[in-house]
């Protein structure tokens, strides 16, 4: 495939995940006081499908096709960083979810519900992701 056609391809990946954003957008509901960012999305659904949690799988649904797209477009091979075995991006992702899953829990057991807001775990998160994906 020609770098134009990446590009097509990339593109349209990109806006049919804009357009999803877009559908859950105008699906918040809207109250007397303006749209309800964390109300039910689904009325009466088994799990408690809101803005956010949609938000967060949509990421995790962009990021694993955007590492689709990277092993099409460059194919890797397996490499070693400090842990000693051999991992691909893929891998990485997975650790980088996994760990950052274990950081947010992390923060919200010292710090309580009540506590700082989440944008520190998130920063903390990053910067996991980083070294995850560059040493490990």
């Amino acid at each position: 495939m020609t770098r134009r056609g990446w590009a097509v391809l990339a593109g349209a990946v990109f806006l049919a995940f804009a357009a999803i954003l877009g559908l859950l957008v105008r699906a918040v509901p809207r109250g007397d006081e303006g749209p309800d960012w964390t109300g039910q999305l689904v009325e009466g659904g088994w799990m408690a499908w809101t803005f956010p949690v949609a938000v967060f799988f949509l990421a995790i649904a962009a990021l694993l096709a955007l590492m689709t797209l990277l092993a099409l477009r460059f194919p890797e091979q397996p490499r070693r960083g400090v842990l000693r075995i051999e991992t691909t991006r893929g891998d990485r992702l997975f650790v980088t979810l996994l760990g950052s899953a274990f950081i947010n829990l992390a923060w919200l057991y010292v710090f309580g519900i009540d506590g700082p807001p989440l944008w520190g775990a998130l920063i903390l998160c990053l910067v996991y992701a980083a070294a995850v994906f560059r040493w490990v």
